[in-house]
């Protein structure tokens, strides 16, 4: 029986996420030869840790079904093991590269990757606590059965199973190593206010992270395209389609992964920057491996803290972090683009090392671009008036400080992945968890 991990990392109030989580963990344990892992890593207050500790107890237990809950504390110990057994140099930055005081999307789900290892599971499958599933005819729908229908398998082994297939034939005996959808209702990212207020001053903002030198007409179409997911049409029948995923169409609350990726390379751990979680996407796709793109896409909502006040201003700052990210990310898209195949060595596993060296690579572009980001940032926010105007007052003093950091988190991302494979390899040698049940 295969092992896998369903994962929920959260910093906010969720307990009946937990329960619908736990429902959909159920589903795929009923329905194939799977024992499932329910991890849920809990960074949010002691009063919403208790309330979700207390919903964890009330679940209705299943077989198949493990369900296990971490506060930070049992993390940071289960990592504090894991890097000790590694012998990494610079133990603490690890730590911190880990389990970050800040907000990190990414590093949340590097320690759902180590954890599902010690558990000895074959792939990962993330949800949201923003999240929820979509219903038809009263029933939610799972995207985990599209996950567990291909996900691992020999893409010509998966071809049954889908809807279509644009396989390249030269991957068909590679492993489908993703499987993902989208989500219907709000934006991903929550700016959909500016664009209810001056749609072309959204249409300046959002193009800020098309790649320099993007022509006018792509960039519109890159600003049409972002952070919309899959509309607002209700589910009403399965479609898949099997070949080079189209990752326009994945989000991370909506994904799984097999290990044969998350294993081999993690997540950007910056912090306070949306988007973090996304690289793996890219690699995937730009490795050639096949993928398998559905539409049991999961409904996506805001929790209110991120529109007023410092929740506006924390949000804000993780998204102007999000455009200052991608001068260094595209020159390591960009050459994953081009290396293609070669990503990959003769037993279709990812050359970890390559990508750490084109991570460190970039660390060295000219800053010029993102000043003239956080430029063309201050002069918008600035028409907005405002809220947007006081957050454009906020971000001026940091500048130096933002302008640095994106730097840094690009040299932290070749670290960490050069660090990974010891890490992994000391997470297997850690299973069982110790303290990893909360049930």
């Amino acid at each position: 029986m295969r092992r896998i991990c369903l994962t929920l990392p959260t910093n906010r109030a969720c307990a009946a996420t937990i329960t619908a989580v736990h429902e959909e963990a159920a589903y795929a344990a009923e329905h194939f030869d799977v024992e499932v892992h329910l991890l849920i890593l809990d960074s949010a207050d002691e009063p919403n840790r208790a309330q979700h500790a207390s919903a964890v107890r009330e679940l209705t237990p299943v077989e198949g079904v493990l369900v296990h809950h971490l506060d930070e504390a049992r993390q940071r110990d289960f990592l504090q093991r894991v890097i000790e057994r590694a012998g990494l140099g610079k133990p603490d930055l690890m730590l911190d590269l880990m389990l970050p005081s800040d907000v990190s999307y990414g590093a949340c789900t590097n320690r759902a990757f180590l954890i599902a290892s010690a558990l000895g599971c074959h792939s990962v499958h993330r949800r949201d606590s923003d999240s929820s599933y979509q219903i038809l005819d009263g029933e939610p729908v799972f995207p985990i059965h599209h996950e567990l229908l291909s996900l691992g398998k020999r893409a010509v082994d998966a071809v049954p199973d889908v809807t279509r297939t644009r396989l390249d034939p030269a991957d068909i005996h590679k492993p489908v190593a993703m499987v993902g959808s989208s989500f219907v209702g709000e934006l991903s990212v929550d700016i959909g206010e500016i664009r209810d207020l001056d749609p072309e001053i959204y249409y300046e903002v959002v193009g800020l992270w098309a790649d320099a030198g993007t022509p006018p007409e792509e960039r519109r179409e890159l600003v049409e395209d972002s952070f919309v997911g899959a509309g607002t049409d209700p589910f009403t029948h399965d479609e898949s389609t099997l070949g080079a995923p189209d990752i326009w169409r994945v989000d991370m609350c909506n994904i799984g992964l097999d290990r044969e990726v998350y294993e081999r390379v993690p997540l950007p751990p910056a912090t306070s920057t949306i988007g973090s979680d996304y690289f793996l996407l890219h690699l995937v796709r730009d490795a050639t491996l096949p993928g398998v793109v559905h539409n049991r896409n999961i409904v996506n909502h805001y929790t209110p803290e991120r529109r007023t006040g410092p929740g506006f201003t924390a949000y804000q700052l993780r998204f102007t972090k999000f455009l200052l990210s991608m001068l260094y990310l595209y020159p390591v898209y960009t050459a994953m683009e081009e290396a293609r195949g070669a990503l990959l060595d003769e037993q279709y596993h990812v050359r970890a090392a390559t990508i750490a060296g084109l991570a460190a690579d970039s660390a060295g572009a000219d800053r010029t671009e993102n000043l003239r980001r956080l430029e063309v940032l201050d002069r918008c926010y600035r028409q907005l008036g405002g809220k947007y105007a006081e957050f454009a007052d906020h971000l001026v003093p940091l500048r130096e400080r933002l302008l640095d950091e994106a730097q840094a988190d690009i040299e932290d991302f070749a670290l960490l992945i050069e660090a990974w494979g010891p890490l992994v390899t000391a997470s297997r040698a850690e299973a069982p968890v110790r303290g990893v049940d909360d049930a």
